[in-house]
């Protein structure tokens, strides 16, 4: 059984972390979005994929959600005093991460070949694709003006009221090769949209010219599960984003984002019975990951309707 997983960062890495625990190595790919990506004091920062990277290597950091796990700072602590930029925080770890995939970029190697090398480096069976090679890169219009998503995400903590997005050069950009060949892999017995941010990181992959159709010329169902449970975001600014730009923050309002995309629509059972008003088939099921079984048991529960819808 071959699946591919799209994904953004935290929440999808999560069931992208129990799907690749279930599936033998080498079955699971996962599209990521790049949309996040952002050069920043020289480096090329991929922040979705490295999350996925160190969630699936067991290298995250549990804690604060995002980064390596039993990170230092000395990097960091040493800019400051220097009076350097700091409101993007680089653990020395992960500092050598970006420091690789800069290097590897500026000698002519693409986004997709330095992924897969930093996922063999780093033991990882799934492969991580970015969604496209070519830089796609989201802005936030907001209330303050236009945005780099880093600056509206992380320099300003969401606190801009949103007002539109866009993805600047997603029209001239196609689909990263690995991807489309995962979607296309006769093999293929479900794709996966994980419990990501429908508006941030998940259109992103899917305004990549190709991408959409893909997922649509593929016999295998689309699942997606939804990140929004009784009206909340279990991480991240997706209710308060669907909230400003006039969209009732709901697992409904999602299943009406991904339309005629998605074949069947995992809800939590905290919302079973809620009306999705489409004619979308749903489900509900225990979609809050806190633990590795609950990661593992979600990826068993999806598969397993990967399977009964084929």
């Amino acid at each position: 059984m071959k699946v591919v997983a799209i994904s953004g960062g935290i929440g999808g890495a999560k069931l992208a972390l129990g799907l690749d625990r279930v599936l033998p190595p080498g079955a699971l790919t996962v599209i990521a979005n790049t949309g996040d990506d952002f050069r920043h004091l020289g480096l090329h920062i991929s922040p979705d994929i490295d999350t996925l990277l160190y969630t699936l290597a067991g290298l995250d950091d549990p804690v604060r959600g995002w980064g390596r796990r039993d990170e230092t700072w000395t990097f960091m602590q040493a800019l400051e005093r220097l009076g350097g930029e700091t409101w993007f925080r680089l653990g020395d770890g992960d500092l050598a991460t970006h420091v690789e995939r800069t290097r590897s970029l500026d000698g002519g190697a693409t986004l997709s070949a330095v992924t897969a090398e930093l996922a063999a480096r780093l033991g990882i069976g799934s492969a991580i694709v970015p969604m496209s090679d070519a830089p796609v890169r989201t802005r936030v219009e907001t209330d303050e003006g236009w945005l780099d998503f880093q600056h509206y995400f992380v320099r300003r903590q969401c606190q801009p009221r949103v007002v539109a997005l866009a993805f600047e050069g997603a029209a001239s950009a196609r689909p990263a090769a690995a991807a489309l060949a995962a979607l296309a892999d006769p093999e293929l017995a479900a794709i996966v949209i994980c419990p990501s941010n429908p508006y941030l990181s998940v259109d992103p992959i899917l305004s990549v010219p190709g991408m959409a159709e893909a997922l649509r010329a593929s016999p295998a169902p689309v699942i997606a599960v939804s990140p929004i449970i009784k009206g909340q975001a279990v991480k991240g600014p997706t209710a308060k984003l669907m909230d400003e730009i006039g969209l009732v923050p709901s697992a409904a309002t999602v299943a009406a984002h991904y339309g005629s995309l998605v074949d069947l629509f995992v809800l939590d059972e905290a919302d079973a019975g809620l009306d999705l008003g489409t004619q979308m088939a749903c489900v509900s099921a225990p979609t809050l990951m806190r633990t590795l079984d609950d990661k593992v048991n979600l990826a068993r529960r999806v598969l397993k309707l990967a399977e009964r819808a084929t």
